[in-house]
């Protein structure tokens, strides 16, 4: 059975997308035709963030680096499907929104990539599933999603607002680099 539990904190972020047990349910319930396309999301995720050239030299600049995200990726596209949404899990999603800002991945690349992330999981539900089904399914992980872009975007700005020092200034560099291309309009797709 699906779980939604945690902290007061953790509730909140529930509440506030509109998360609920009967969405953990049938997330759960997804998981048998979900799970085997996890190398597949990992592939086409982080095909589209190497669309753009700055993502790509964040992603591809140290060698083995991406080959890592692939793995990281399988496994949090696998946890969007166990059916356990608790203080663990977000911060598994908080830890991934201060990596992001310490690398300077701009949350413009990051948040149309969840997207993508949805949009390939609708294709395989629309084939795998009975019209009935549909609904519940895709407002489950449209549901999830939302969830867990919330808790990345959250961690993320914060950690940017705060120019986090984490012991070789990555963070700080990182937030340096997103104020840079924001203040030059990079950043909302301007050159």
């Amino acid at each position: 059975m699906g779980a939604v539990t945690g902290s007061d904190a953790v509730e909140r972020r529930l509440r506030r997308v509109g998360f609920g047990p009967e969405h953990a349910e049938r997330l759960l319930e997804l998981k048998p035709i979900m799970h085997p396309l996890a190398h597949e999301m990992a592939l086409a995720f982080y095909d589209h963030l190497g669309q753009d050239p700055e993502t790509r030299r964040i992603l591809w600049g140290e060698p083995g680096r991406v080959e890592r995200l692939y793995e990281s990726f399988e496994g949090w596209y696998r946890e969007l499907f166990e059916g356990v949404y608790d203080a663990e899990y977000a911060a598994k999603r908080l830890r991934v929104g201060v990596v992001h800002a310490r690398y300077g991945v701009p949350l413009s690349s990051l948040i149309p990539a969840i997207g993508q992330v949805y949009s390939l999981a609708l294709e395989h539900l629309l084939v795998a599933l009975r019209p009935v089904e549909l609904p519940s399914a895709l407002e489950a992980l449209g549901k999830v999603l939302t969830l867990d872009t919330t808790l990345m975007a959250e961690s993320y700005e914060r950690a940017v607002a705060a120019g986090v020092e984490d012991g070789e200034g990555a963070t700080q560099r990182g937030a340096a680099r997103i104020l840079t291309l924001a203040r030059s309009g990079a950043g909302l797709g301007g050159r």
